[in-house]
Order: structure tokens, then C-alpha cells, then sequence
């Protein structure tokens, strides 16, 4: 779906740590702060930061980015308490009114954006903050596997005052004719309607046109249980390392070579699908 966003201000940085944007979304006002926190004395960079843009920041504000920094103990899978800089952090977010919106939606939940492979340990370093007074307007968020990047992203979703209208989907053959397994199922399926339909009775541009539908047809069933069993794989993988990432109060060496493949497969089918749909706005 298309947004409706006008920019009326950018604001950043010359080290490129943070990013403002001030806009509308259909008439609505909205400020979009993404912060990316060094990695050496990131809690003081963040509340430092906070305080400078303070002017800045209303219920209209929401802040994302790489904080660099859990907010709380429930953000590592050690469990270890946060310390003095991080609890200054969360004493101005407090001040400013400004809250963890994920923690807020799931506040028991054992879930991280980052791995580090050196420690064996997950935490959540990510963050989406927003207004107290704005909480009403978010629906749902959720951290979701990573693609490209060593970090899981966080999605938020917000209510929307106005949908706009969907788009109609439209159905592409798309590259799937490259597949042995489609090609011989395409091959059988043609094979069949030809011996069933095939006779003096029928002309050829009626055959053409029922073939054209019933392959049509074949092929949507295929994609259908491609995407099936596509889902169902990345289920049972993110299932499996969200139990790994439970157990990781005590890592180990074999857990987590396996919490590191399991993650390389997830990206793989993520990778794939994201070209497949690349190729799909080009076609």
C-alpha cells in the first residue's frame, strides 16, 4: 500500500548517528527520529542525545534505530542487570514521557535483535520508542528474522485513521518454469488434457483458450503449496532457535554453532523470496 507521506524537515548529524525527519501522513503530523549509538559509551551518546532534541520530540514522535544498549535485564538471554549509564537512560525516557513500545506490548517476552558469536549471547539492542500519550495509535509490534543484516528488524504497525484502497493483486508466472519439479508437473498436466480434450469436435482456439485456463489454474495450485511448504519450513526453524535462544542463559559451543546455521537457512529462504519479489516489481 502507498503512504501519503510529505517531508517538511530533515535534521541529522555530521557522524551520521541520528536522523530526523519531520513530515505529515495524510494531514497527520508525524517526526521520525532513527538513532544509530556508537559502540563505546552508547547509553551516555543516547541520553545525551535525548535531552539535546528534546524540544523536538511530542506524542507525535517515534524513535527507532540501534541503540547499542539493552533497556532492561529481560533485553539479555544472561539475564545480567543493567547498569548505572542504562538506568539514566531509561530515568530521561521516563521524564520525557517516552516509552519501550515493544516491552510495553510484550513484557515477559524473551525475544532479541542482535547475536553475538564471540559471547554465545542474544539481547535486544534495537528499539522503537513512542509517547505514552500516543499508545492507543499502535497496533502491533514484532521483531522479524533478519535478511540481509546481522540484526533482526522490529515492525511496528499503526492504526491507520484512513486506508487507502489496495492495489489488485496480480498473478505472474515469474520464473517458475525453472523449477525441474513444475516443469514435469506442467508437462503431465498438458499431457492429460490433451488425451481428454483433444478430437475433432473441439477447435483449436477453443483448445488453447481451456488450456490457457486450466494451466493457469495448475500453476496457482503449485505456487500455493510452494509457499506452503516454504512457510511451514521457517516456522519450524525460528520455533527451533527461539527455544535455543531460551536456553541461552549458559552458552555453549555446539548450541551455538547451531543457533548460527539455523539463522543462516532462515536468511536463505528470506533472501530468496525477497529477489523472487525484486523480480516481480521489475517483470
Amino acid at each position: 500500500d502507498q503512504i501519503d507521506f510529505t517531508t517538511k524537515n530533515i535534521l541529522r548529524d555530521r557522524e551520521g548517528h541520528y536522523l530526523m525527519i519531520k513530515g505529515s501522513i495524510q494531514d497527520d503530523d508525524i517526526t521520525t527520529i532513527n538513532i544509530y549509538a556508537p559502540n563505546t559509551g552508547s547509553p551516555q551518546y543516547t541520553r545525551q542525545l535525548l535531552t539535546t532534541l528534546k524540544g523536538e520530540i511530542n506524542n507525535n514522535t517515534i524513535i527507532v534505530g540501534d541503540f547499542n544498549t539493552p533497556l532492561t535485564a529481560m533485553d539479555r538471554s544472561t539475564r545480567q542487570k543493567i547498569n548505572r549509564e542504562t538506568q539514566d537512560v531509561n530515568d530521561a525516557l521516563n521524564q520525557m514521557d517516552l516509552i519501550d513500545i515493544y516491552r510495553t506490548f510484550h513484557p515477559k517476552a524473551a525475544e532479541y535483535t542482535s547475536f553475538s558469536s564471540a559471547h554465545g549471547t542474544f539481547s535486544r539492542i534495537d528499539h522503537i520508542l513512542g509517547h505514552k500519550l500516543s499508545l492507543g495509535n499502535f497496533k502491533k509490534i514484532e521483531i522479524i528474522s533478519s535478511i540481509f543484516s546481522d540484526h533482526n528488524a522490529i515492525r511496528l504497525e499503526i492504526n491507520d485513521k484512513k486506508k487507502s484502497a489496495k492495489n489488485p493483486n496480480t498473478w505472474r508466472l515469474n520464473n517458475m518454469l525453472n523449477n525441474q519439479w513444475i516443469t514435469e508437473e506442467i508437462k503431465e498436466e498438458i499431457k492429460k488434457y490433451l488425451e481428454a480434450n483433444d478430437n475433432k469436435d473441439t477447435t483449436l482456439q477453443i483448445l488453447w483458450d481451456a488450456a490457457k485456463a486450466i494451466l493457469r489454474g495448475k500453476f496457482i495450485a503449485i505456487q500455493a503449496h510452494l509457499r506452503k511448504q516454504e512457510k511451514a519450513q521457517i516456522n519450524k526453524l525460528t520455533l527451533h532457535l527461539k527455544q535455543l535462544q531460551r536456553e541461552q542463559t549458559r552458552p555453549k559451543v555446539s548450541r551455538r554453532k547451531e543457533i548460527i546455521k539455523i539463522r543462516v537457512e532462515i536468511n536463505e529462504i528470506e533472501t530468496k523470496k525477497t529477489i523472487e519479489k525484486i523480480k516481480e516489481t521489475k517483470s
